[in-house]
């Protein structure tokens, strides 16, 4: 499963979670560690767009999540993503930077979970791409743990 924060322009017109250029290069990230983006479910916190597109505010991220619970208990994932800062915080329960939450597993009622950075801000700082491949990296070798598929 992949958490982002919430719908982008694009995503309020078609409906449909990270389908811009974002939702491009998240389909690209997926393919380099062997997932298909039909094999993954993605969603949002928010399931509607901020005004302005400006951050979330606590009270409308308290407000969804139990909706995202509930998506994450039908869709029972093996393992989480969460793409960005406010996604990472949102489900983990946490107020910290990008950089505390990223680069290890965290648990979630007993479900591994990694954040890495939003595709949106890689398109905006590549410089951040090698970081991003590290924690995909780290999210496919714990999901192959998982799945009695690890390589020696």
């Amino acid at each position: 499963m992949v958490i982002g924060e919430a719908p982008g322009a694009e995503e309020d017109r078609q409906g449909e979670p990270f389908v811009g250029p974002a939702g491009q290069l998240l389909n690209k990230m997926l393919k380099a560690i062997g997932f298909e983006r039909e094999e993954v479910y993605i969603t949002n916190v928010l399931k509607s767009r901020p005004p302005h597109n400006r951050d979330p505010q606590p009270d409308e991220i308290e407000a969804h999540l139990p909706i995202l619970y509930k998506q994450i208990a039908l869709v029972k994932p093996r393992i989480i993503l969460c793409v960005g800062r406010i996604a990472g915080n949102a489900l983990l329960g946490r107020n910290g930077s990008l950089r505390a939450l990223r680069g290890k597993v965290h648990d979630f009622h007993g479900l591994p979970v990694v954040v890495t950075f939003h595709p949106a801000a890689l398109l905006r700082n590549p410089q951040w791409k090698r970081l991003a491949w590290e924690d995909l990296q780290l999210l496919r070798a714990h999901y192959d743990r998982l799945m009695g598929t690890a390589t020696r």
